[in-house]
């Protein structure tokens, strides 16, 4: 993890960077694969899936033995955490219900608007070595919540061949039953264009690499909505001399055990800080499972001392997915943040918490997106359609304005499609 001290602000954009990999080879790599998805459907599917996973499947369906069976090969107190954590997931995504309001713009001129569930929508849940699940939580219960009519999910199946139960489990709780052992890329593009076994959706979410990102992001300029582009996890933790030097490190792990290619940063006022926190880091490394990964994660990863009038400034040009205020003025250093996917106030707020159970929803922006998108939520699940009703005395009083603004703009069937009315 490389320590910068108080760098110009000239620099401050090249800290900002996020790893990647060479943009030209990953377009072509992931053209190649949509461009096969698209031309040759489920074999394409199952060649891929060896291509890159070295896993032969026969059947990409979950069969109904596999989807009863899962239930009882996850642990009673895993399956009750689940629990636990979807109805908090629940809890918090239903208070985003609006009410319907209707407005009477002009007398006898009535607007509103009424939210419409999205028809068909897919969720792709990261899985492998590091399946998921609670991710299907995050997905599907908005999903539920807002009344897509077909929800159908991808996840890449582990080495024996199946789906982690517990993925299959949450997926009971969230009412998902149209789920395919596919991952990466490919089940993106079958999400998009659907192939003899998946069904194609209007709009596509969930989290993934690089690949996974990549391929939403083609596919949104060949006509498929997605959620953001949510790609290789990151989190910023601002750290202050009250901080816990261990609470600092174990969130900055937390991400980094993610993957390869995901990125923590650290924001502190004093070099010492930054040490303490360094000291923690290998300490805790060591008990890490994916030490490895950690390891290389941090290789992206910076610690970087600001002074304090700086520090929000820099967050918002970064942009984190993740944001931790380890700080004893938390409420009032959150107020000057415009550039967030998820925010986790105090000491006791680890990112761990959002993740899973706390409610919040963790599909958010990466790379910078933050600017610019907000984190999954009901309304992600939901379009909304203006609706209005003009009674005889509304098209009176308004119709002068509509006529002369259609005139000025030469469009006369305009303001014909008013005079009519108004004749008659």
């Amino acid at each position: 993890m490389k320590t910068v001290i108080n760098p110009d602000k000239e620099s401050w954009a090249e800290l900002c960077l996020r790893p990647q990999i060479q943009t030209d080879l990953l377009n072509s790599q992931v053209t190649e694969i949509l461009s096969k998805v698209k031309a040759k459907g489920d074999k394409a599917l199952c060649e891929l899936t060896y291509q890159f996973d070295k896993i032969e499947i026969d059947e990409l369906k979950i069969s109904e033995k596999e989807f009863a069976e899962a239930s009882g090969q996850v642990p009673e107190d895993l399956k009750k955490g689940i629990v636990i954590a979807a109805s908090n997931i629940e809890k918090f995504h239903a208070a985003q219900k609006r009410e319907t309001i209707k407005v009477e713009t002009t007398p006898g001129v009535l607007c509103w608007h009424k939210p419409v569930p999205i028809e068909k929508v897919g969720i792709y849940i990261p899985g492998g070595s590091a399946p998921l699940f609670s991710t299907v939580l995050m997905l599907g219960t908005p999903a539920k919540i807002a009344g897509c009519k077909e929800v159908v999910l991808c996840s890449p199946a582990g080495k024996d061949g199946k789906l982690n139960p517990a993925i299959l489990f949450a997926a009971q709780l969230t009412g998902i039953k149209n789920i395919y052992k596919v991952g990466g890329a490919q089940a993106i593009a079958a999400m998009a264009y659907g192939t003899e076994s998946i069904p194609a959706v209007y709009k596509i979410f969930g989290p993934g690499n690089q690949y996974v990102t990549k391929a939403k992001q083609l596919l949104s300029m060949d006509g498929v909505a997605i959620d953001m582009p949510a790609g290789p996890s990151e989190v910023l933790v601002i750290a202050d001399e009250n901080a816990n030097p261990a609470y600092v490190a174990a969130d900055l792990l937390s991400q980094a055990e993610h993957g390869a290619d995901s990125q923590v940063i650290l924001v502190t006022t004093e070099e010492s800080i930054i040490r303490k926190a360094l000291v923690e880091i290998e300490i805790q490394l060591e008990k890490l499972p994916r030490k490895e990964i950690a390891q290389k994660a941090l290789g992206n990863s910076r610690a970087i001392v600001l002074n304090k009038q700086n520090i929000a400034e820099f967050v918002n040009l970064y942009a984190p997915e993740h944001l931790i205020i380890n700080t004893i003025d938390c409420d009032e250093f959150a107020e000057k943040i415009i550039n967030a996917g998820s925010i986790f106030l105090g000491p006791y707020s680890p990112e761990s918490a959002g993740d899973y159970a706390s409610g919040t929803n963790h599909t958010l922006p990466t790379g910078g997106f933050a600017k610019s998108y907000g984190g999954v939520s009901l309304d992600s699940f939901l379009k909304y359609i203006t609706i209005q009703k003009i009674t005889k005395e509304g098209i009176k009083n308004l119709g002068p304005v509509i006529e002369i603004m259609a005139e000025a703009e030469q469009l006369k069937g305009h303001a014909e499609a008013v005079r009519v009315r108004n004749r008659l």
